[in-house]
Parts: structure tokens; sequence; C-alpha cells
């Protein structure tokens, strides 16, 4: 708890009192131990969940593969947001890379607080812009042809990425083999 107190301290525009009542609703912990699912395919999400500590990957499973399309670590939120916004089942799964520890609130409860608190409402609307904005960018990068182009945007935007996920989670994501990723992290 005392990690997302201090990431909404830093919300200029919060006060003592939404802070307090942010925090509070986040009451469920949940750890995660390395290769358990917080969301499975099929699963409806019903909640957001806060990375206190940890590194999990967003995956889209198919017959032949399983396509990274996202992570989550500390100081983010994890969600399989198209199911929880519709309330149908996730097409993706949420797995713990390593050991992680999270906080979870329901959308009833969150829902509430967006309705309750002004602020708290602005907050998340800037926080979903964050993330269009890293969704698109992350479109282009897929289309870029050029593999050594792709990891060095992510690279520009993700720098630590290399010391919380494992190069073959980081390879799907970039859409290339881990021998390509391999090649190009060494230069050659």
């Amino acid at each position: 708890m005392a990690l997302l107190a201090e990431a909404l301290q830093r919300v200029p525009y919060f006060t003592a009192a939404e802070i307090e009542a942010l925090t509070a609703a986040w009451s469920r912990t949940l750890r995660l131990r390395r290769g358990e699912f917080l969301v499975q395919h099929g699963q409806v999400e019903r909640g957001l969940y806060f990375v206190n500590s940890g590194a999990l990957r967003i995956y889209f499973p198919t017959e032949t593969e399983e396509i990274c399309v996202g992570f989550c670590y500390d100081n983010t939120m994890a969600c399989s947001f198209a199911s929880y916004v519709h309330g149908t089942p996730s097409e993706y799964c949420i797995q713990a890379l390593r050991q992680s520890e999270l906080l979870g609130i329901s959308k009833t409860d969150f829902t509430a607080l967006l309705e309750r608190f002004p602020a708290i409402a602005r907050f998340w609307r800037e926080e979903l812009e964050k993330v269009l904005v890293g969704r698109i960018d992350r479109e282009i990068d897929l289309f870029l042809p050029e593999p050594e182009r792709r990891l060095q945007r992510l690279l520009q935007r993700s720098p630590h990425i290399f010391q919380l996920v494992p190069k073959k989670y980081i390879a799907s994501y970039l859409r290339m083999t881990p021998e390509t990723l391999s090649r190009l992290r060494l230069g050659g």
C-alpha cells in the first residue's frame, strides 16, 4: 500500500482525502508466484490491479504461439482491459514472470470512486490517455519492417525492460525471434 500512496502523492492535484480514499479502496492483496496467472484466457476481468512488485506479461494465446502484447511491473496497473470494460471473457492472459505482489480493487468500487471524486476521475482519464498513446506507439512499432528500429524504439520508451523481462518475451513483443534479438543486442 505504501508504494501506491507514494505514487499518488506525486499527483499534484490530489488532496490528502482523495489519496486516502483511493488507497483504502485498493484493499485486496494478491501474491503470485512465477508462472501463476492473474487473468486466464476466457476469464471475465472484474478488477484493476496495481503492481507493488514483480513483473507480468500480457499475451494473446494462439494455437501455435503466445504473442506477447505488453508487460506490467512495479508502479504500473494491470488488467485485461477489454474484458474489464465490456464484462466479456478475456482474450488475453496475464502471467507473473517472477514473484509479484499486487493490490486489487473491484470495478464496482473503482467506479464509485470515479463518481464521487472528480480529481480521481481526472487522474483515470489521464492514465487512459497515456495508455492510448503507448498503444499507438506500439502499433507503429509493429508496422516497422526493420527489427533494429523496433528494438530502438522499445529501448527509448522502456530502457529498464531487459532487467525485468526474459529476452524470449521481449522478442515475442517485438515480433522477432530470440536469435534476432540476441544478434541485435550484441550489435551484429
